[in-house]
């Protein structure tokens, strides 16, 4: 059994949880609302407070989807209370972020600027010239919208100028005089 599936999801207070028919999944929070549709081998089931998610046979398809639909359900509960950021760097000289409206303009070492526009479910925070905060309610559309900031201007490995996750570490490069 998997360790992941079996964990109960609690359900915090204001969260709202509905199964449709068709074994999709709504999530409605305080932040906004979330769907997911479920494969039919998987089962969720509500409970007092709780969720929880099993699976109908032990094929390795099913017990392979079981773990990856509890996080799914898991993310949107977390999602429509608290949120997902993620926090970017811009080093360089030269390199700096401003947030202009509902735009992020970023200067990057390229002859124009490159702007990024917010959608309706991902918000830009810019609280110094070089962090950008991406925030939203939905994890995957947060992570692909950061990795496409990020692919602006990826880190380099001589300098390390770029942008890169705040976790993120850039394994330096000796350049060609080095070798002397």
């Amino acid at each position: 059994m998997s360790r992941i599936g079996r964990a109960p999801i609690t359900v915090p207070a204001g969260v709202e949880i509905k199964v449709a028919d068709d074994n999709t999944v709504t999530v409605k929070g305080p932040k906004g609302t979330l769907s997911q549709k479920i494969v039919p081998q998987i089962s969720v089931e509500l409970g007092e407070g709780v969720i929880n998610v099993t699976r109908d046979n032990d094929s390795k398809e099913s017990r392979s989807l079981h773990g990856l639909s509890r996080t799914l359900i898991n993310n949107m509960v977390v999602g429509v209370t608290e949120g997902f950021s993620k926090k970017l760097e811009i080093n360089g000289v030269g390199y700096r972020a401003s947030k202009e409206g509902k735009n992020l303009v970023m200067n990057l070492g390229y002859s124009h600027q490159v702007i990024v526009s917010e959608t309706e479910d991902i918000t830009i925070d810019v609280p110094d010239a070089n962090h950008v905060v991406i925030n939203g309610i939905d994890k995957q559309k947060v992570g692909q919208f950061a990795a496409e900031v990020r692919g602006k201007r990826p880190p380099e490995p001589y300098k390390g100028k770029g942008i890169k996750y705040d976790y993120e570490h850039i394994r330096r490069k000796e350049g060609k005089t080095g070798a002397k």
